[in-house]
């Protein structure tokens, strides 16, 4: 397991139970794509497109609960709740109506995928997969634009999720 990815709030029983569910939903979605792919299927593909259709419901959900329509700031705090951060372990380094900008200190996904033995080149195929969940979601916001950054599973201390206004 990746030294990096150590999650380093691990008193609070709730978010532990969270984590271990997310861990329990990497599990699948690494083994099932690691199958298709020892299959000889387009895995990534299949993997991209499942996973963007999963981040176009969430969007919708996230515009639903948003109190201020279009609003960079009601979409951070509709997208990413205290909860998700604590889970995440997301810094927030800026928030405003043109930037949301973000570090994720912990992967549940990736501690999942260690777990299940996948490591390198596929290790970070399949975060930029899970990734394809935001980019669902922000397709879901034709004003907002997603950009990913450096990632855990490329062996980074933190994953860099940034959302802006398009211009």
């Amino acid at each position: 397991m990746c030294v990096m990815n150590q999650p380093k709030n691990t008193n609070d029983l709730v978010i532990n139970k969270i984590r271990n569910a997310i861990v329990h939903r990497g599990l699948w979605m690494g083994l099932i794509l690691k199958e298709a792919k020892e299959k000889g299927l387009d895995w990534e593909k299949i993997g991209h497109s499942a996973v963007f259709k999963t981040g176009c419901m969430h969007g919708d959900g996230i515009k639903g609960r948003m109190d201020v329509p279009g609003s960079m700031v009601s979409f951070g705090n509709t997208f990413f709740t205290e909860d998700i951060k604590k889970i995440f372990e997301i810094e927030v380094k800026k928030i405003d109506e043109d930037e949301l900008k973000l570090e994720y200190g912990h992967c549940p996904l990736v501690t999942a995928w260690q777990q299940a033995g996948i490591e390198g080149e596929m290790l970070e195929k399949l975060c930029d997969i899970a990734m394809s969940g935001d980019r669902g979601i922000e397709s879901r916001f034709p004003e907002f634009e997603f950009k990913l950054g450096k990632t855990i599973a490329e062996g980074n201390k933190v994953c860099e999720v940034c959302f802006t206004r398009r211009k």
